[in-house]
């Protein structure tokens, strides 16, 4: 999926909380939108090249949002609003080969207390709940989430098994916002309960996916499944 709108480089700077960041753009250091609720601490390290989005909204106090940043070589998109819209372009394309019999997909359907980002429904009326996860936190070419405790996103994993329970397809798709990944694993040590909800949620029939991207500074796209890993004691 192309970016519609231009990016740039700069260098990071610092990030006084959620949603500001400053770089060093053009010898000048300014203050820009970060679309991603998450940590990113591993991300965004002082004197990361980064990548910056121009935005054209003259109301905004940012001229641009920090989409992505380098990680030694490798590129990691942090856009917490792509990879919802990445998934639709797949699901649409038939690039999801679990979910290809869905060809009605709806964005943001609530079920009981939780909205899901798609709801897929097949020729034959079968139905599909599917929540969508965007991963940037990896070591050594290991993918896992979340990089913070999550209580909505174990809330989430709960009510997939219910929905799972009354007769819906329900899953869980993790997007890798990163190239090479070798596996994705829950992040154990960042959200102990999280991680063992989704464990839970596998073995409940739940399908739990990831897949990973080819990342540009100008695009973003889901190209293949990798393992997801488990620890053996779980």
């Amino acid at each position: 999926m192309k970016f519609i709108k231009d990016t740039v480089r700069a260098t990071f700077v610092k990030r006084p909380n959620r949603f500001q960041g400053f770089v060093e753009y053009e010898g000048e250091v300014i203050m820009t939108h970060v679309p991603n609720t998450g940590r990113v601490q591993e991300i965004l390290v002082p004197g990361t090249t980064v990548v910056l989005r121009k935005e054209d909204n003259p109301a905004r106090k940012t001229a641009f949002s920090l989409i992505a940043a380098y990680k030694g070589e490798a590129l990691i998109n942090i856009d917490s609003q792509i990879p919802n819209r990445v998934v639709e372009e797949a699901l649409h394309k038939g690039h999801i080969p679990e979910l290809r019999k869905y060809s009605i997909i709806k964005r943001e359907k609530t079920y009981n207390k939780s909205r899901f980002d798609f709801l897929l429904e097949s020729p034959e009326g079968e139905k599909f709940y599917l929540e969508v996860k965007g991963v940037t936190l990896e070591e050594d070419g290991r993918a896992s989430f979340p990089d913070a405790p999550t209580e909505r996103g174990t809330k989430h994993i709960n009510e997939l098994m219910d929905a799972y329970d009354e007769g819906f397809g329900a899953g869980v798709l993790f997007v890798l916002q990163m190239e090479n990944m070798k596996e994705f694993s829950p992040a154990y040590e960042k959200d102990p309960l999280f991680s063992a909800t989704l464990f839970k949620a596998m073995k409940h029939g739940v399908k739990v996916m990831a897949y990973e991207c080819e990342v540009t500074e100008h695009s973003l796209d889901l190209t293949h499944r990798v393992p997801v890993r488990f620890r053996e004691d779980d």
